[in-house]
């Protein structure tokens, strides 16, 4: 069946919004505990053997695990990786920076949520690198408004990055979620206002900002999951769960 771009068959009834709850909400409580891990000398092996147990004690499962050959619970970049990296026993360092991805399945829909942290301390440039890309995820969770467009979004993520003075990774995306980890709509990073599919009540989006300090181009390693900039800048990413409410867009997964 071919679907038009505003095709309805990704919004969401009132009881599996329900579902969606409480994976978003097991997702951001799992997340935090990682985060209370997180520390110079540890290593991305053992947070993600605190996920495992953290998701698996609320009832859940790793979304991240449904995804063919990937058999890790979450997803950790360091420095210049991006996205996809796989947790391995290499200990961080002071001044590195870490993303954690991390998903959460439960009764059979899905949750998705990142976020990029400082180990120990970094430099006033790389605290502002990081701050400019939480700041721009917020302003574009912001636009998730029924009667909006998905390029209000993507206009609203590409300026915030850009006018910092970084670059969007244009070859990686936001999402629709919900019985499939990534669904229709896509939501890119860079874009045009009033372009895209509408938003409507009931759609949940994985909003992401995915983006360099450099020119904003990707390779795949040799491990075949973990994508890194090109010329070795520092990359962040930042990502939310939010559901489109009559009365404006509510984030699913908090970072608590």
């Amino acid at each position: 069946m071919n679907l038009t771009k505003d095709h309805p068959k990704f919004v969401k009834s009132d009881q599996e919004i329900e579902l969606m709850k409480i994976s978003g909400k097991i997702c951001a409580q799992v997340l935090k505990k990682v985060l209370e891990n997180v520390k110079v000398g540890v290593t991305c092996f053992t947070l993600d053997k605190i996920a495992k147990q953290e998701i698996e004690k609320r009832g859940a499962s790793s979304s991240f695990m449904t995804v063919d050959d990937y058999k890790w619970t979450i997803c950790t970049t360091v420095n210049q990786q991006v996205v996809h990296g796989i947790p391995n026993k290499q200990s961080l360092k002071n001044g590195d920076i870490l993303g954690i991805d991390i998903g959460a399945l439960y009764h059979g829909f899905h949750s998705d949520m990142a976020i990029t942290i400082p180990i120990g301390k970094v430099s006033t440039v790389v605290d502002k690198f990081l701050a400019e890309g939480k700041k721009t995820l917020e302003k574009a969770i912001s636009c998730a408004k029924i009667g909006n467009r998905i390029g209000d979004i993507s206009a609203t993520i590409q300026q915030g990055v850009e006018s910092a003075g970084y670059s969007i990774v244009k070859s990686l995306t936001g999402h629709g979620i919900g019985h499939e980890l990534h669904e229709e709509p896509m939501v890119p990073g860079f874009g045009k206002v009033g372009t895209g599919p509408k938003i409507r009540q009931n759609m949940v989006l994985a909003i992401e900002v995915i983006y360099t300090q450099g020119l904003g181009e990707v390779k795949l390693e040799k491990d075949n999951w973990t994508i890194s900039s090109v010329d070795g800048s520092l990359a962040g990413l930042f990502e939310q769960t939010v559901l489109i409410n009559g009365n404006g867009p509510i984030v699913l997964t908090p970072y608590l």
